[in-house]
């Protein structure tokens, strides 16, 4: 198995165990999106229609239903009132948190079976793999 191939296969083992249980139905789609908003300034509809290769009038239908379940919010960029620029509501931020992110008492249950040294070795490796999936051209 490669390296890359025994990294995944260690990730999705990571979040098949420690994942947060699913409250609300949401779609990858949905899911998606809400992360470029987070992840990013000054997300677009013409940004959510490169992320997911659609029509910018698909975005915006998307974009709309994610509206209307109170995920986000259009808000117009405050040096372009031309411009609008999606932002995620704290209700937004939280079913996000809660569909990407991994228990933090299963997460820490895991960390208390290590060493001092194994935690801050697996601490360094994500903060070392994650600096440099950022600098990687991605979606």
């Amino acid at each position: 198995m490669t390296t890359v191939k025994q990294l995944n296969q260690h990730w999705t083992d990571l979040y098949f165990h420690l994942h947060i249980q699913h409250q609300e139905k949401i779609s990858h789609q949905v899911i998606r999106i809400m992360q470029l908003v987070d992840k990013r300034d000054e997300v677009s509809v013409k940004d959510v229609a490169d992320l997911l290769s659609v029509t910018q009038h698909t975005a915006s239908e998307h974009v709309k239903r994610i509206i209307e379940k109170g995920y986000l919010l259009k808000k117009r960029h405050p040096d372009d009132e031309r411009k609008v620029i999606l932002e995620l509501t704290d209700s937004g931020r939280a079913v996000l948190f809660r569909n990407t992110s991994l228990d933090e008492d299963k997460l820490q249950a895991a960390l208390d079976l290590m060493t001092p040294e194994e935690r801050a070795t697996v601490s360094e490796a994500f903060r070392l793999l994650s600096e440099k999936a950022k600098s990687c051209t991605s979606s």
